[in-house]
């Protein structure tokens, strides 16, 4: 266990996406519960097999009370750069990407997020795996997909 205590009452931010594990009732297991970035703050702190410190954190803009890991809390003051998307998430891209003069995106290509890169020197990028390969993309460069049908065009 680390040295990082939340007492009671504290301000807290999530830093990962936070799904249903199957033990939040009301929800299907894999449900988005609440999404990273968002805060909440300690009713309580326990252990989960005797050494996974686990704080019970009330998402009150969600209204959610929710069993966090510590690794997946910082306090809510701690520097936070929020991305217009997560992990998972289905994108196209909105310019045509290049490297060495050869054009690896189209413009509509749809791909999927597979990392978030919020400290990167030119700002949130994106790892994103398009047909045949993996791109770092600026968060400038790439729009949400709106739709299955505009997935399903860009597959065909």
């Amino acid at each position: 266990m680390s040295e990082v205590y939340f007492d009671y009452g504290h301000a807290v931010r999530v830093i990962r996406n936070i799904r249903n594990d199957g033990t939040y009732p009301g929800e299907k297991a894999g449900n988005l519960l609440v999404r990273r970035g968002s805060v909440g703050f300690v009713r309580s702190r326990g252990t989960f097999l005797q050494d996974q410190v686990i704080y019970e954190v009330h998402f009150m803009d969600e209204g959610k009370l929710i069993g966090c890991r510590e690794e997946e809390l910082i306090d809510a003051d701690d520097e936070w750069i929020p991305s217009r998307f997560e992990f998972r998430e289905q994108v196209k891209a909105t310019k045509r990407l290049s490297a060495n003069g050869e054009i690896l995106a189209e413009i509509g290509d749809v791909g999927q997020i597979i990392k978030v890169l919020r400290q990167h020197e030119d700002g949130v990028a994106y790892h994103v795996r398009f047909p045949g390969r993996t791109l770092l993309v600026p968060e400038t460069s790439i729009a949400a997909v709106e739709s299955a049908e505009e997935t399903a065009e860009s597959v065909e």
